[in-house]
């Protein structure tokens, strides 16, 4: 047996479960995207289902961490890399609970916000798998127009704010507002996190280079 292959296991597997766990955050964010065109019970639990999917490939992931000492590159990077993708599937999951808790109907704005919010799940999924076969200038790229999707979800929940709050006209609509504005900030912090995540990337290619 080759000596090399024992050593290159472990960070073949966690590169791989970092990888599954950027896959399922992409298809919960692409059950948002319908949720958002054609909300209801069913879609909703497709999007809890995975969430819990990907819970579960995290938990694997950073016990995969402890047993070696071994990655792929720094732990510390890994660990961050997974709990900010985390973070954006359990975004996703949070926002379409308190629709469907609160009664709240989809808007255009968060049909647009979840559809970009996908587009950088995409990026950030091949910036992981372009680290995978250092092609690191390709993964830099992604990283970049990740970020750029990020600062369009952001440009985007401030004009859905300002358009939410224009001339409320009863306590209905101010009760209203206050739980669509809820929404649309979940899906800013899920931007967010897509941002961090791009970030963490882009220290990993920093250190490889």
């Amino acid at each position: 047996m080759d000596i090399r292959n024992i050593f290159s296991r472990k960070p073949e597997k966690i590169l791989q479960l970092l990888l599954n766990q950027s896959s399922l955050t992409m298809k919960g964010l692409d059950w948002l995207k319908t949720y958002m065109g054609k909300h209801g019970t069913t879609v909703a639990l497709e999007i809890s289902n995975v969430e819990r999917e990907a819970d579960e490939v995290r938990r694997i992931l950073i016990e995969e961490l402890m047993r070696t000492s071994i990655t792929p590159f720094d732990r510390e990077d890994i660990f961050s890399l997974s709990r900010e993708i985390d973070d954006v599937i359990d975004y996703a999951n949070t926002t379409v609970d308190e629709m469907e808790i609160l009664g709240v109907s989809p808007t255009p704005f968060m049909a647009r916000m979840a559809s970009l919010l996908y587009d950088a799940s995409v990026e950030i999924n091949f910036a992981i798998l372009r680290l995978q076969d250092r092609h690191l200038s390709v993964a830099s790229n992604h990283c970049q127009r990740a970020k750029t999707l990020e600062n369009s979800v952001e440009a985007l929940y401030r004009e859905a704010i300002a358009d939410l709050f224009q001339e409320p006209k009863s306590m209905k609509q101010v009760v209203n507002i206050l739980k669509v504005r809820e929404i649309y900030r979940h899906l800013s912090n899920a931007a967010d996190r897509e941002d961090m995540a791009a970030n963490v990337i882009s220290n990993i290619i920093m250190k490889m280079s």
